[in-house]
């Protein structure tokens, strides 16, 4: 059995758990999330790994990232990436991938993109299992009227992302409105 080398990153927008195997970035979540239990169990099972508290050049690498991110000074991450899912999830992440910095997304929007419109319930499912937060932007999905939906990190979290990434939003509501 192999080892997720895992450590708790503190940063602007609250707390992480970082993890790495075999020098690729498998983790980076909310450490306190709702389906906290159920994610590191999909993540050890998939990699047959238990977690390791420790330190790996890909996890400083993306702590570093994440700070550039956090000042406003990085738009595109550049970490070698290990997704752990089904091949529907994997296809769903690559595709959050895909939606620049400081643009948003719909979840039927994402499911059209994908082929498949009557996908949307699904997309938010495999949307709500990524296990690579921010780095793989699922914060930048939103509800078809323009709403702020469903976020890992709590909806605040998710503005913040938004607001970082200078996305018009509308203070009362947290609907999105175009620059």
């Amino acid at each position: 059995m192999g080892s997720i080398i895992i450590r708790y990153f503190s940063f602007e927008f609250g707390e992480l758990v970082l993890g790495s195997y075999d020098g690729e970035l498998c983790l980076c979540d909310w450490r306190y999330r709702k389906m906290r239990t159920a994610t590191d169990r999909r993540m050890q099972d998939g990699l047959n790994s238990e977690y390791v508290e420790g330190d790996s050049p890909v996890i400083q690498m993306t702590q570093k990232q994440l700070g550039e991110y956090a000042q406003g000074n990085r738009e595109i991450f550049t970490i070698p990436l290990r997704m752990v899912g089904t091949d529907f999830q994997k296809q769903v992440w690559h595709a959050l991938i895909n939606i620049p910095f400081g643009q948003t997304e719909t979840y039927l929007g994402l499911s059209k993109k994908l082929g498949n419109a009557k996908a949307i319930r699904a997309i938010a499912s495999a949307n709500g299992a990524n296990a690579l937060g921010i780095i793989v932007p699922c914060h930048r999905v939103i509800g078809s009227k323009g709403e702020l939906v469903g976020y890992a990190g709590g909806l605040p979290v998710k503005r913040d992302l938004l607001k970082l990434e200078k996305v018009d939003l509308d203070p009362n509501q947290g609907k999105l409105f175009p620059i």
